[in-house]
Protein backbone atom coordinates (compact mmCIF):
# COMPACT_ATOMS: atom_id res chain seq x y z
CA UNK A 1 0.00 0.00 0.00
CA UNK A 2 1.45 3.60 -1.20
CA UNK A 3 2.14 5.90 1.62
CA UNK A 4 -0.25 9.14 1.94
CA UNK A 5 1.82 11.73 -0.19
CA UNK A 6 2.64 15.11 2.52
CA UNK A 7 0.02 17.66 1.98
CA UNK A 8 1.53 21.29 0.42
CA UNK A 9 3.68 23.47 3.13
CA UNK A 10 0.83 25.95 2.62
CA UNK A 11 -1.81 23.77 3.87
CA UNK A 12 0.04 21.83 6.52
CA UNK A 13 -0.57 24.94 8.98
CA UNK A 14 -3.88 26.36 9.94
CA UNK A 15 -4.78 30.27 8.92
CA UNK A 16 -4.29 31.02 12.94
CA UNK A 17 -1.02 29.49 12.84
CA UNK A 18 -0.13 31.44 9.94
CA UNK A 19 -1.93 34.58 11.09
CA UNK A 20 0.26 34.48 14.19
CA UNK A 21 3.92 33.47 12.80
CA UNK A 22 3.30 36.47 10.35
CA UNK A 23 2.61 38.46 13.40
CA UNK A 24 5.79 37.27 15.06
CA UNK A 25 8.11 37.87 11.93
CA UNK A 26 6.58 41.32 11.48
CA UNK A 27 6.95 41.93 15.18
CA UNK A 28 10.79 40.53 14.72
CA UNK A 29 11.20 43.05 12.23
CA UNK A 30 10.02 45.82 13.98
CA UNK A 31 12.00 45.17 16.81
CA UNK A 32 15.10 44.67 14.78
CA UNK A 33 14.85 48.03 13.32
CA UNK A 34 15.06 49.85 16.71
CA UNK A 35 18.23 47.84 17.37
CA UNK A 36 21.04 49.93 16.91
CA UNK A 37 24.64 48.45 17.00
CA UNK A 38 27.81 49.57 18.59
CA UNK A 39 29.23 52.96 17.04
CA UNK A 40 25.61 53.79 15.44
CA UNK A 41 24.18 56.82 16.81
CA UNK A 42 21.35 56.26 19.46
CA UNK A 43 18.05 57.02 18.49
CA UNK A 44 14.80 56.76 21.24
CA UNK A 45 12.91 54.31 21.32
CA UNK A 46 9.44 55.74 19.31
CA UNK A 47 8.67 59.31 20.29
CA UNK A 48 10.70 59.28 23.43
CA UNK A 49 9.14 56.46 24.88
CA UNK A 50 11.82 54.33 26.66
CA UNK A 51 12.83 50.47 26.08
CA UNK A 52 11.19 49.43 28.94
CA UNK A 53 7.86 51.16 27.71
CA UNK A 54 8.34 50.20 23.96
CA UNK A 55 8.57 46.11 25.55
CA UNK A 56 5.67 46.65 27.15
CA UNK A 57 3.46 47.76 23.97
CA UNK A 58 4.99 45.50 22.19
CA UNK A 59 4.29 42.62 24.26
CA UNK A 60 0.12 43.90 24.95
CA UNK A 61 0.11 44.40 20.72
CA UNK A 62 1.54 40.14 20.83
CA UNK A 63 -0.73 39.29 23.10
CA UNK A 64 -3.90 40.31 21.54
CA UNK A 65 -2.82 39.99 18.26
CA UNK A 66 -2.14 35.66 19.74
CA UNK A 67 -5.70 35.83 21.24
CA UNK A 68 -7.36 36.88 17.97
CA UNK A 69 -5.74 34.42 16.29
CA UNK A 70 -7.14 31.60 18.99
CA UNK A 71 -10.83 33.28 17.97
CA UNK A 72 -10.35 33.44 14.07
CA UNK A 73 -12.33 30.43 13.57
CA UNK A 74 -15.38 30.78 16.16
CA UNK A 75 -15.76 34.71 16.24
CA UNK A 76 -13.80 35.87 13.17
CA UNK A 77 -15.19 39.56 13.18
CA UNK A 78 -13.82 39.89 17.10
CA UNK A 79 -10.60 38.30 15.86
CA UNK A 80 -10.12 41.04 13.16
CA UNK A 81 -11.06 43.67 15.93
CA UNK A 82 -8.42 42.25 18.52
CA UNK A 83 -5.31 42.02 15.43
CA UNK A 84 -6.43 45.65 13.93
CA UNK A 85 -6.21 46.74 17.36
CA UNK A 86 -2.89 45.26 18.13
CA UNK A 87 -1.40 46.45 15.00
CA UNK A 88 -2.38 50.05 16.28
CA UNK A 89 -1.04 49.64 19.00
CA UNK A 90 2.43 48.55 17.84
CA UNK A 91 2.24 51.31 15.61
CA UNK A 92 2.21 53.79 18.47
CA UNK A 93 5.73 53.19 19.29
CA UNK A 94 7.45 54.69 16.49
CA UNK A 95 7.00 58.38 14.98
CA UNK A 96 4.34 60.00 13.80
CA UNK A 97 5.20 60.16 10.41
CA UNK A 98 5.88 56.19 10.50
CA UNK A 99 3.04 53.90 9.92
CA UNK A 100 4.51 49.81 10.39
CA UNK A 101 3.41 48.43 7.67
CA UNK A 102 4.86 45.07 8.12
CA UNK A 103 2.88 45.12 11.72
CA UNK A 104 -0.45 44.95 9.27
CA UNK A 105 0.04 42.15 7.30
CA UNK A 106 -1.40 39.57 10.29
CA UNK A 107 -4.39 41.36 9.86
CA UNK A 108 -4.55 40.95 6.33
CA UNK A 109 -3.93 37.04 5.96
CA UNK A 110 -6.68 37.46 8.83
CA UNK A 111 -8.87 39.48 6.93
CA UNK A 112 -8.22 37.13 3.36
CA UNK A 113 -8.80 33.81 5.09
CA UNK A 114 -12.41 35.37 6.97
CA UNK A 115 -13.64 36.24 3.55
CA UNK A 116 -12.54 33.26 2.22
CA UNK A 117 -14.09 31.02 4.44
CA UNK A 118 -16.81 32.84 6.16
CA UNK A 119 -20.09 33.69 4.52
CA UNK A 120 -21.09 36.19 2.39
CA UNK A 121 -22.55 38.62 4.78
CA UNK A 122 -19.57 38.07 7.62
CA UNK A 123 -16.94 38.68 4.57
CA UNK A 124 -18.59 42.12 3.47
CA UNK A 125 -18.93 43.30 7.31
CA UNK A 126 -14.82 42.69 7.75
CA UNK A 127 -14.32 45.06 4.76
CA UNK A 128 -16.59 47.22 6.56
CA UNK A 129 -15.12 46.82 9.82
CA UNK A 130 -11.47 47.09 8.39
CA UNK A 131 -12.49 49.89 6.29
CA UNK A 132 -14.16 52.10 9.26
CA UNK A 133 -11.16 50.88 11.93
CA UNK A 134 -8.37 52.28 9.43
CA UNK A 135 -10.81 55.36 8.88
CA UNK A 136 -10.41 56.33 12.19
CA UNK A 137 -6.92 55.23 12.86
CA UNK A 138 -5.87 57.75 10.22
CA UNK A 139 -8.58 60.56 11.28
CA UNK A 140 -6.47 59.63 14.85
CA UNK A 141 -3.68 60.32 13.83
CA UNK A 142 -3.82 63.72 11.91
CA UNK A 143 -5.65 65.04 14.64
CA UNK A 144 -2.38 64.50 16.71
CA UNK A 145 -0.51 66.26 14.41
CA UNK A 146 0.98 63.61 11.95
CA UNK A 147 1.33 64.13 8.32
CA UNK A 148 -0.18 61.59 5.85
CA UNK A 149 1.15 61.24 2.52
CA UNK A 150 -1.67 59.55 0.23
CA UNK A 151 1.37 56.89 -0.64
CA UNK A 152 1.29 56.27 2.83
CA UNK A 153 -2.22 55.65 3.27
CA UNK A 154 -2.20 53.49 -0.12
CA UNK A 155 0.02 51.32 0.89
CA UNK A 156 -1.96 50.50 4.41
CA UNK A 157 -5.15 50.35 2.75
CA UNK A 158 -4.58 48.16 -0.42
CA UNK A 159 -3.15 45.13 1.01
CA UNK A 160 -6.55 44.35 3.29
CA UNK A 161 -8.64 45.69 0.08
CA UNK A 162 -6.49 42.99 -1.98
CA UNK A 163 -6.34 40.45 0.57
CA UNK A 164 -10.23 40.97 0.43
CA UNK A 165 -10.59 40.55 -3.54
CA UNK A 166 -8.68 37.50 -3.10
CA UNK A 167 -10.58 36.09 -0.16
CA UNK A 168 -14.05 36.77 -1.72
CA UNK A 169 -12.36 35.15 -4.89
CA UNK A 170 -11.15 31.52 -3.11
CA UNK A 171 -14.76 31.85 -1.41
CA UNK A 172 -16.70 32.09 -5.07
CA UNK A 173 -13.90 29.30 -6.59
CA UNK A 174 -14.80 27.04 -4.05
CA UNK A 175 -18.70 27.99 -4.48
CA UNK A 176 -18.48 27.07 -8.18
CA UNK A 177 -16.65 23.96 -7.87
CA UNK A 178 -18.91 22.88 -5.53
CA UNK A 179 -22.10 23.68 -8.03
CA UNK A 180 -20.49 22.00 -10.62
CA UNK A 181 -19.44 19.02 -8.49
CA UNK A 182 -23.37 18.97 -7.70
CA UNK A 183 -24.29 19.24 -11.41
CA UNK A 184 -22.13 16.59 -12.69
CA UNK A 185 -23.28 14.48 -10.38
CA UNK A 186 -27.08 15.26 -11.08
CA UNK A 187 -26.14 14.71 -14.57
CA UNK A 188 -25.00 11.31 -13.64
CA UNK A 189 -28.26 10.04 -11.78
CA UNK A 190 -30.21 11.60 -15.16
CA UNK A 191 -27.93 9.85 -17.46
CA UNK A 192 -27.84 6.55 -14.96
CA UNK A 193 -31.71 6.84 -14.68
CA UNK A 194 -32.33 7.13 -18.71
CA UNK A 195 -30.37 3.91 -19.05
CA UNK A 196 -32.50 1.83 -16.80
CA UNK A 197 -35.48 3.53 -18.70
CA UNK A 198 -34.29 1.98 -21.75
CA UNK A 199 -33.94 -1.29 -20.04
CA UNK A 200 -36.89 -1.69 -18.53
CA UNK A 201 -38.68 -0.50 -22.14
CA UNK A 202 -36.37 -3.22 -24.14
CA UNK A 203 -37.33 -5.70 -21.58
CA UNK A 204 -41.09 -5.03 -20.67
CA UNK A 205 -41.81 -4.18 -24.94
CA UNK A 206 -40.36 -7.69 -25.86
CA UNK A 207 -41.50 -9.58 -22.86
CA UNK A 208 -45.22 -8.19 -23.89
CA UNK A 209 -44.89 -8.86 -27.76
CA UNK A 210 -44.22 -12.23 -26.91
CA UNK A 211 -47.18 -12.56 -24.27
CA UNK A 212 -49.72 -10.83 -26.86
CA UNK A 213 -48.26 -12.95 -29.56
CA UNK A 214 -48.68 -16.14 -27.41
CA UNK A 215 -52.58 -15.45 -25.90
CA UNK A 216 -53.70 -14.65 -29.52
CA UNK A 217 -52.46 -17.74 -31.09
CA UNK A 218 -53.67 -19.36 -27.80
CA UNK A 219 -57.43 -17.96 -27.95
CA UNK A 220 -57.22 -19.25 -31.37
CA UNK A 221 -56.49 -22.98 -31.25
CA UNK A 222 -58.12 -23.52 -27.10
CA UNK A 223 -61.09 -25.02 -28.52
CA UNK A 224 -59.80 -27.27 -31.55
CA UNK A 225 -56.12 -28.16 -30.16
CA UNK A 226 -55.96 -28.05 -26.49
CA UNK A 227 -52.66 -28.90 -26.31
CA UNK A 228 -50.89 -26.12 -28.17
CA UNK A 229 -53.21 -23.76 -26.25
CA UNK A 230 -51.74 -25.00 -23.04
CA UNK A 231 -48.11 -24.70 -24.64
CA UNK A 232 -49.09 -21.23 -25.22
CA UNK A 233 -50.05 -20.59 -22.00
CA UNK A 234 -46.96 -22.11 -20.38
CA UNK A 235 -45.01 -19.91 -22.76
CA UNK A 236 -46.92 -16.56 -21.39
CA UNK A 237 -46.29 -17.92 -18.04
CA UNK A 238 -42.28 -18.05 -17.91
CA UNK A 239 -41.99 -15.17 -19.63
CA UNK A 240 -44.37 -13.48 -16.83
CA UNK A 241 -42.46 -14.78 -14.33
CA UNK A 242 -39.15 -13.99 -16.04
CA UNK A 243 -40.17 -9.91 -16.63
CA UNK A 244 -42.02 -9.86 -13.49
CA UNK A 245 -38.44 -11.21 -11.10
CA UNK A 246 -36.11 -8.64 -13.66
CA UNK A 247 -38.37 -5.86 -12.98
CA UNK A 248 -38.17 -6.81 -8.94
CA UNK A 249 -34.67 -6.74 -9.36
CA UNK A 250 -34.20 -3.64 -11.11
CA UNK A 251 -36.37 -1.72 -8.92
CA UNK A 252 -34.93 -3.05 -6.15
CA UNK A 253 -31.90 -1.71 -7.18
CA UNK A 254 -33.45 2.00 -7.70
CA UNK A 255 -34.71 2.00 -3.98
CA UNK A 256 -33.23 4.21 -1.77
CA UNK A 257 -33.44 3.53 2.04
CA UNK A 258 -34.89 5.56 4.55
CA UNK A 259 -33.19 8.13 6.64
CA UNK A 260 -30.61 5.91 9.17
CA UNK A 261 -31.95 2.83 7.40
CA UNK A 262 -29.82 0.12 5.32
CA UNK A 263 -30.81 -0.21 1.65
CA UNK A 264 -31.84 -3.54 0.91
CA UNK A 265 -28.97 -5.66 -0.87
CA UNK A 266 -30.43 -6.67 -4.23
CA UNK A 267 -28.61 -8.91 -6.63
CA UNK A 268 -28.88 -8.29 -10.09
CA UNK A 269 -28.20 -10.11 -13.17
CA UNK A 270 -25.45 -9.84 -15.45
CA UNK A 271 -26.02 -7.82 -18.32
CA UNK A 272 -27.13 -9.85 -21.36
CA UNK A 273 -24.65 -9.62 -24.75
CA UNK A 274 -24.40 -11.27 -28.29
CA UNK A 275 -23.81 -14.55 -26.15
CA UNK A 276 -28.02 -14.36 -25.13
CA UNK A 277 -29.23 -14.02 -28.99
CA UNK A 278 -29.49 -17.69 -29.87
CA UNK A 279 -31.73 -17.87 -26.10
CA UNK A 280 -33.97 -14.88 -27.52
CA UNK A 281 -34.17 -16.41 -30.57
CA UNK A 282 -35.55 -19.80 -29.46
CA UNK A 283 -37.75 -17.76 -26.93
CA UNK A 284 -38.80 -15.78 -30.60
CA UNK A 285 -39.30 -18.61 -32.12
CA UNK A 286 -41.23 -20.77 -29.50
CA UNK A 287 -43.52 -17.47 -29.69
CA UNK A 288 -44.37 -17.86 -33.75
CA UNK A 289 -41.78 -15.99 -35.19
CA UNK A 290 -39.09 -17.81 -36.08
CA UNK A 291 -35.84 -16.06 -35.74
CA UNK A 292 -32.71 -17.16 -38.06
CA UNK A 293 -29.14 -15.83 -36.60
CA UNK A 294 -26.56 -15.55 -38.80
CA UNK A 295 -22.73 -14.91 -37.54
CA UNK A 296 -19.79 -13.73 -39.48
CA UNK A 297 -16.35 -13.01 -38.05
CA UNK A 298 -14.39 -14.48 -35.45
CA UNK A 299 -16.49 -14.32 -32.37
CA UNK A 300 -14.34 -12.27 -29.69
CA UNK A 301 -15.02 -10.54 -26.25
CA UNK A 302 -16.10 -7.40 -27.20
CA UNK A 303 -16.55 -3.73 -24.64
CA UNK A 304 -19.72 -4.67 -22.04
CA UNK A 305 -20.87 -1.25 -23.31
CA UNK A 306 -21.33 -2.47 -26.88
CA UNK A 307 -22.04 -6.66 -26.36
CA UNK A 308 -24.79 -5.43 -24.09
CA UNK A 309 -25.95 -2.50 -26.62
CA UNK A 310 -25.90 -4.76 -29.67
CA UNK A 311 -27.80 -7.66 -27.38
CA UNK A 312 -30.56 -4.86 -26.76
CA UNK A 313 -30.86 -3.56 -30.23
CA UNK A 314 -31.38 -6.51 -31.49
CA UNK A 315 -34.05 -7.02 -29.09
CA UNK A 316 -35.96 -4.33 -29.85
CA UNK A 317 -35.64 -4.95 -33.72
CA UNK A 318 -37.03 -8.62 -33.23
CA UNK A 319 -39.97 -6.96 -30.31
CA UNK A 320 -40.81 -4.76 -33.45
CA UNK A 321 -41.15 -7.30 -35.74
CA UNK A 322 -43.38 -9.41 -33.39
CA UNK A 323 -45.75 -6.62 -32.43
CA UNK A 324 -45.94 -4.49 -35.81
CA UNK A 325 -45.70 -6.66 -38.47
CA UNK A 326 -47.49 -9.84 -39.61
CA UNK A 327 -44.08 -11.62 -40.35
CA UNK A 328 -43.60 -15.07 -39.44
CA UNK A 329 -39.76 -15.07 -39.70
CA UNK A 330 -36.99 -12.23 -39.71
CA UNK A 331 -33.26 -12.82 -40.22
CA UNK A 332 -30.41 -11.45 -37.60
CA UNK A 333 -27.09 -10.81 -39.05
CA UNK A 334 -24.19 -10.48 -36.79
CA UNK A 335 -20.77 -9.82 -38.54
CA UNK A 336 -17.88 -8.84 -35.80
CA UNK A 337 -14.69 -7.31 -37.48
CA UNK A 338 -11.50 -5.95 -35.80
CA UNK A 339 -12.68 -2.26 -36.39
CA UNK A 340 -16.36 -2.78 -35.88
CA UNK A 341 -19.42 -4.68 -35.02
CA UNK A 342 -22.71 -4.84 -37.76
CA UNK A 343 -26.09 -6.28 -37.08
CA UNK A 344 -28.38 -6.27 -39.09
CA UNK A 345 -31.80 -7.40 -39.22
CA UNK A 346 -34.25 -8.00 -41.78
CA UNK A 347 -38.55 -8.95 -41.56
CA UNK A 348 -40.26 -9.76 -44.48
CA UNK A 349 -43.56 -8.27 -43.57
CA UNK A 350 -45.70 -5.61 -44.94
CA UNK A 351 -44.05 -1.94 -45.96
CA UNK A 352 -43.63 0.36 -43.09
CA UNK A 353 -42.57 3.57 -42.53
CA UNK A 354 -39.70 4.40 -40.27
CA UNK A 355 -41.99 6.22 -37.82
CA UNK A 356 -45.02 3.59 -37.48
CA UNK A 357 -45.21 2.24 -34.08
CA UNK A 358 -43.35 5.61 -33.24
CA UNK A 359 -42.15 5.48 -29.41
CA UNK A 360 -39.20 4.68 -27.60
CA UNK A 361 -38.18 1.49 -29.58
CA UNK A 362 -36.58 3.41 -32.44
CA UNK A 363 -35.12 6.38 -30.43
CA UNK A 364 -34.03 4.09 -28.24
CA UNK A 365 -31.95 2.26 -30.42
CA UNK A 366 -30.70 5.55 -32.45
CA UNK A 367 -29.68 6.55 -29.02
CA UNK A 368 -27.72 3.48 -27.85
CA UNK A 369 -25.70 4.14 -31.43
CA UNK A 370 -25.17 7.26 -30.71
CA UNK A 371 -23.23 7.01 -27.81
CA UNK A 372 -21.04 4.54 -28.74
CA UNK A 373 -20.48 6.60 -31.79
CA UNK A 374 -21.96 4.57 -35.04
CA UNK A 375 -24.33 4.18 -37.46
CA UNK A 376 -28.03 3.67 -37.55
CA UNK A 377 -30.40 2.91 -39.98
CA UNK A 378 -34.33 1.84 -39.95
CA UNK A 379 -35.90 1.85 -43.19
CA UNK A 380 -38.67 0.01 -45.04
CA UNK A 381 -36.97 -2.46 -47.41
CA UNK A 382 -37.28 -1.91 -51.59
CA UNK A 383 -38.76 -5.62 -52.25
CA UNK A 384 -41.03 -5.60 -48.81
CA UNK A 385 -40.60 -5.49 -45.03
CA UNK A 386 -38.18 -3.44 -42.97
CA UNK A 387 -34.41 -3.13 -42.20
CA UNK A 388 -32.64 -2.19 -38.87
CA UNK A 389 -29.13 -2.19 -39.27
CA UNK A 390 -26.63 -0.81 -36.83
CA UNK A 391 -22.43 -0.02 -36.61
CA UNK A 392 -20.91 -0.22 -33.86
CA UNK A 393 -17.41 0.82 -33.46
CA UNK A 394 -14.66 -1.32 -31.68
CA UNK A 395 -11.96 0.16 -29.92
CA UNK A 396 -8.45 -1.67 -31.18
CA UNK A 397 -6.68 -3.90 -29.00
CA UNK A 398 -9.80 -5.73 -27.69
CA UNK A 399 -9.12 -9.52 -28.10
Amino acid sequence: MSATPPLPLLKRLSPEAWAALTWCAATAYSILVHVRLPGERQDTTGSGSSPLRYLLVIATATAMALLACALMRHRPLSALALLLGGSVAASTTVTLVDIPLAQFVAFDVALGWITATRPRSTGRAAAGWTLGMMACYLLTRLLLGASLGASAVLVMVLPAVVAWLIGRSVREDRQHAQALRTQLTTQAVTAERLRIARELHDMVAHSIGIIALQAGAASRVMETQPTMAHAALQTIEAAARETLSGLRRMLGALRQAEPGQQAEAVPLDPAPGLADIDRLAERTTKAGVRVDVRRQGERRQLPPEIDMSAYRIIQEAVTNVVRHTGATSCQVSIDCQDSELSIEVLDSGPSRSSSSGSGYGLVGMRERVGLLHGDFRAEPRPEGGFRVAARLPVPSGIS
